[in-house]
């Protein structure tokens, strides 16, 4: 299973919840990246190198969302546990001032941290995520229903071994505009082929999904009072540009940047543009 270099070298850190293994790069103040699920922190391979050069420590984990190599097999793996880990990752590493970039299930994550656990966050760059009611979205809203079929996450992970199936919606083809490349799409789904206990994970955390978690959070943002920049795409297929928009309403210092010629992932899609907003926004926002 192809890993690139690009994301520094590698680190392990135990945390209540189990093991986490990040990448880091750079030096400075924290960036700390947050993907979404079935993916890993290869997702940020062509953002983490320009960021860390303009003078930034990045800081990218692999979350227990699927396609990590370290299972965690006591943690509480429901979108509230997964914040509290994350938030826990932060003070583990003892980062404050922390600029947090998510995208897709990472950014639906990153708001219940906003909510629950902001102590050491400094600003939030989210790309189109999981918000409000979309969370899942509806192509992928049969998953928690599904993940309580027995041998259910076994036989997804066989299905996605058919390369011609990674751009069907259900896939790659309503997150990444353009094919992932092979070797990437293989360090996102061979864990899950590889591992039953990263099978379990999986499942653990695709059980305990539901918009109440968003919901919830979103409820909390009128007193989140830092900087955040949601740089949206204007092609989403899943997380339509109004999102972006109504997170915006709810959030006191928050600014849309629009993106083009991208789907989710916009670190695959556009990630020079996605480097220069965090660089700039981080900057920007920086503390005095």
């Amino acid at each position: 299973m192809a890993r690139t270099d690009a994301l520094g070298t590698v680190h392990e850190v135990e945390l209540p919840m189990g093991r986490i293994r990040y990448r880091e790069r750079g030096e400075g103040p924290p960036v700390v990246f947050v993907h979404g699920l079935l993916v890993n922190a290869d997702l940020w391979r062509a953002v983490v190198p320009g960021v860390a050069d303009a003078g930034f420590r990045c800081i990218a984990p692999d979350w227990p969302l699927g396609s990590h190599e370290v299972a965690v097999p006591h943690a509480d793996l429901s979108p509230p546990g997964l914040a509290a880990l994350i938030a826990a990752f932060l003070d583990r590493l003892d980062l404050s001032d922390v600029t947090i970039v998510a995208n897709d299930t990472g950014g639906a994550l990153t708001q219940i941290l906003m909510a629950k656990h902001p102590e050491r966050l400094g600003r939030v760059v989210l790309t189109p995520s999981d918000s409000f009611e979309r969370f899942f979205p509806p192509v992928f809203a049969s998953m928690p229903t599904v993940a309580g079929i027995p041998g259910s996450m076994w036989l997804l992970a066989q299905l996605l071994r058919v390369r011609a199936l990674h751009r069907l919606p259900v896939a790659f083809g309503w997150v990444a505009k353009r094919p992932v490349p092979p070797e990437i799409a293989d360090s996102y789904l061979e864990p899950s082929r590889r591992s039953k206990a990263v099978r379990d994970d999986l499942r653990r955390f695709l059980r305990g999904v539901h918009r109440r978690h968003t919901l919830a959070a979103a409820k909390a943002f009128p007193m989140f009072a830092k900087p955040v920049l949601l740089a949206w795409t204007t092609e989403d297929r899943l997380f339509p540009l109004e999102l972006a928009y109504r997170l915006a309403g709810l959030l006191p210092q928050a600014t849309v940047v629009t993106i083009d010629d991208s789907y989710t992932f916009v670190p695959e899609d556009q990630p020079e543009l996605l480097t220069k907003l965090v660089i700039d926004f981080a900057r920007t926002h920086a503390a005095t």
